[in-house]
């Protein structure tokens, strides 16, 4: 009987063994082998498919077909919720400036509304948030300036198409914005489109690396002017790389600081910028800077600077943790002096942004950092979560991933509220060789190439994130594809301007703030 006993306890042991040894074997073969890739052939195989099932005029598909539009003004609302109440004002004051302010502050609307078209179902990593206002130039980490895409809070796997059709449509809005004809706007339109679909086309023959390298510098920018601009354009672009070259740190420290008695200080300009000393313990709205503010300066031996200077090392110590450890060294070196709340943007206004200023070999050598709070994408409402446990993550690596170069002080962290929950933050660099067109006085020669540098930039974003030899296959040889982007961004034009005049009539009636 022992022998039996022992005998069959070999035999399950071997079995359950056996199971074990596969199941290593499985996971260790997951582990390694690379994911199923598609080659270039049958990429572009997938594209043409893609093109036969989805015909490129139904691009110009708006409105949708047979769907109940959810209302813009409540989408806008569902974000005030969850933003700080006193500052939702300046949002829709912001706003309500022209249809083109307008349709910068309503991402979250859009991606609904693109939601309802059929798609091709090719993802990339998106901008999720692709207007004009957000491209423009900006310092690399090796110090020469490149010109990019430079908004990410709504980054997200998505559809490619998104992103062109939010940046098709801002270019006819923009240029309705500046007076310009009908077929000055178009002309503008298909320079944007079709910038894309050729860099795409271009990308599509080269090899990976060449794809990653790629980059808009200033030579790459002048020689594209060159070819297509005339003289005031060419001077144009080489004044504006000329002023972001100059509006870098010590820019920043010279605009919204002073020296006191204490060092570097923010200067109070309320409410657009609010120093942490000069907000008020108690809040009767609640704002959550004031609640940590409040909870860090309780103690009656705490002055506000003693708690200023809380609220960066409580800063610092998750976010210090996101960065490399040669960026961790040179964060180190400096030391933070003063925070202050600031407003930024449009659609952003009433996300909790804080700006910090820090001080290295002394006031000549200062830093400024921007913290501001990242929320779920937009995208992310409709395709689906994006896989990061935070979104200050979520927003940084897409960054990286979009950018040719990111910032050196790009980094994310986690801080609470007087919610009593944590908020997700990403970090950057306030302004580093920050500059962009003014698109309330550039003309329309001038609106027609920054379209086509802003098409090619975000082909680029895509080519290096998606699969561009399905996309340019799928965008084809012929025009098809660019007409029909040109009649979804005039009829979304259309759409813009009535629910802009919506929004007018809802601030009227005080159905908004």
């Amino acid at each position: 009987m022992a022998d039996g006993s022992t005998q069959r306890k070999g035999v399950l042991g071997s079995a359950a063994a056996g199971a074990i040894a596969q199941r290593v074997t499985h996971l260790l073969r997951a582990a390694f082998e690379q994911p199923t890739q598609l080659s270039p052939e049958e990429s572009r195989a997938l594209g043409t498919r893609l093109r036969d099932k989805l015909p490129p005029a139904a691009l110009a598909q708006w409105p949708p077909a047979g769907t109940t539009r959810p209302d813009p003004l409540d989408l806008l609302r569902d974000q005030d919720a969850s933003r700080v109440s006193e500052l939702v004002p300046i949002r829709y004051e912001r706003m309500a400036a022209d249809p083109f302010a307008y349709y910068r502050g309503c991402a979250l609307p859009m991606a609904g509304d693109l939601a309802c078209l059929p798609t091709t179902s090719l993802r990339v990593q998106a901008s999720g948030d692709a207007h004009l206002a957000n491209f423009g130039i900006f310092a690399t980490p090796e110090r020469h300036l490149a010109f990019d895409l430079n908004d990410f809070d709504e980054t997200a796997r998505g559809p490619w198409e998104w992103d062109l059709k939010r940046l098709a449509a801002s270019v006819e809005v923009c240029a309705r914005m500046l007076g310009l004809s009908g077929g000055k706007a178009e002309k503008a339109v298909l320079a944007c489109v079709g910038g894309y679909h050729q860099a795409m086309r271009q990308f599509a023959e080269m090899g990976n690396l060449e794809v990653w390298y790629a980059e808009a510098d200033e030579e790459h920018v002048e020689e594209l002017v060159e070819e297509h601009g005339d003289k005031s354009t060419r001077k144009a672009f080489a004044k504006d790389f000329d002023k972001a070259e100059k509006r870098n740190n010590a820019r920043a420290v010279a605009k919204f600081t002073e020296v006191s008695d204490n060092g570097l200080r923010f200067v109070s300009d309320p409410p657009l910028i609010v120093p942490l000393r000069d907000i008020e313990a108690q809040s009767p709205q609640g704002d959550a800077a004031a609640a940590l503010a409040d909870r860090l300066a309780h103690d009656a031996s705490l002055t506000r600077e003693d708690a200023s200077a809380k609220l960066i090392r409580l800063i610092l110590r998750g976010y210090r943790k996101s960065l490399p450890e040669s960026r961790r060294a040179l964060l180190d070196s400096y030391h933070g002096v003063d925070i202050a709340r600031k407003v930024v943007g449009v659609g952003s206004v009433g996300l909790r942004t804080w700006i910090c200023v820090f001080e290295g070999a002394g006031p000549a050598d200062a830093l400024v950092l921007q913290i501001k709070e990242a929320e779920e994408s937009v995208l992310e409402r409709y395709v689906g979560r994006s896989g990061y446990a935070e979104h200050g993550q979520r927003v940084v690596e897409g960054q990286r991933a979009i950018q040719v170069a990111s910032d050196a002080f790009l980094g994310w962290t986690r801080l609470p509220a007087d919610d009593g929950r944590l908020h997700d933050y990403y970090v950057r660099q306030l302004w580093d060789g920050k500059g962009a067109p003014d698109l309330t006085k550039i003309d329309a020669h001038r609106l027609a190439h920054l379209s086509a540098l802003c098409g090619w930039t975000l082909a680029r974003a895509h080519a290096r994130t998606g699969n561009r030899f399905a996309i340019a296959a799928y965008l084809g040889q012929d025009d098809k594809a660019d007409e029909a982007l040109r009649t979804f961004a005039t009829r979304y034009a259309d759409q813009t301007e009535r629910d802009y005049e919506a929004l007018l009539a809802a601030r009227r009636a005080g159905r908004l703030c």
